[in-house]
């Protein structure tokens, strides 16, 4: 049967390992190209619809 000190040394290994592969998965992910490749496909993008900045809907205009 396993002992205590076996469980406890195996317990902090594993938890060291999972310590580290989570701050190589946050590593790899924040350096990954694929953030940059979307921010310049957004960049050369243009917006679906032009802004409607000083300009009333068509059916809103008052008649006087």
């Amino acid at each position: 049967m396993i002992s205590d000190d076996d469980l406890y040394s195996l317990a902090i290994f594993l938890g060291s390992i999972a310590m580290v592969l989570i701050v190589l998965y946050h590593f790899f992910e924040v350096n990954s190209s694929e953030d940059s490749a979307l921010a310049e496909k957004a960049a050369r993008s243009k917006p679906a619809q032009p802004p409607a900045v000083g300009r009333q809907a068509s059916g809103t205009r008052r008649q006087e």
